[in-house]
């Protein structure tokens, strides 16, 4: 008899979150390079076959939130309050969500964070790995903000708003005051968006 397909969904929810918090937990304790993939499936009960299953690669264990962050990415934009420009709705986001795309530290556990992130910098496999999947949700974005403003979804402004908003979080980061410098970067996004002749800003 077949496993009732909520079951079975659920069984691999808990699997794939066992395995991303081993390897969280052993990548914070001993350090990312000196952990292997066999070291994570046997820390979580399975074979290194079904961790592959779950995630695609090492670095994939770190940041297996990353659908929950474009859908927030993308619903920044379309959620916003009244009167917020996509621009300031995008840096209240940066600014606010704790993560690893993220410029502030608020959590309710921010030194387990603090250190989360201080892993994924000092790991350039882990930077170049957060810095792609950031970045990747550029068409996405864009195609938010176009339809935001009535513009075409190959539209070059809402294409260069996505673009250069997604590169704020790595650029803050190298600050010593990540949100002071997310913010001035979006006013200088914000500024230049302001002048185009686009609909609903």
């Amino acid at each position: 008899m077949n496993e009732p397909i909520g079951r079975r969904e659920r069984k691999k929810a808990q699997t794939r979150q066992s395995l991303a918090d081993a390897a969280l937990r052993l990548f914070l304790d001993r350090g990312y390079d000196q952990v292997g993939v066999k070291d994570v499936a046997d820390a979580a009960d399975v074979s290194v076959t079904t961790l592959f299953k779950h995630f695609p690669c090492k670095e994939a264990l770190v940041f297996d939130r990353d659908d929950d962050f474009r859908e927030a990415l993308v619903g920044a934009v379309r959620d916003r309050v009244p009167g917020r420009s996509i621009p300031q709705a995008l840096c209240e986001y940066v600014r606010t969500t704790p993560g690893p795309y993220s410029v502030t530290a608020k959590t309710a556990d921010e030194a387990q964070l603090a250190t989360f992130l201080r892993l994924v910098e000092e790991t350039p496999a882990l930077t170049e790995y957060a810095h792609h999947l950031w970045t990747r949700h550029e068409t996405d974005l864009a195609r938010a903000i176009a339809q935001e403003v009535g513009a075409p979804e190959d539209d070059v402004a809402c294409t260069a708003l996505a673009r250069f908003a997604l590169e704020v979080p790595s650029l803050a980061w190298r600050h010593a005051d990540p949100q002071r410098a997310a913010e001035e970067a979006f006013a200088l996004l914000e500024r230049g968006w302001a002048q185009l002749p686009v609909g609903n800003r």
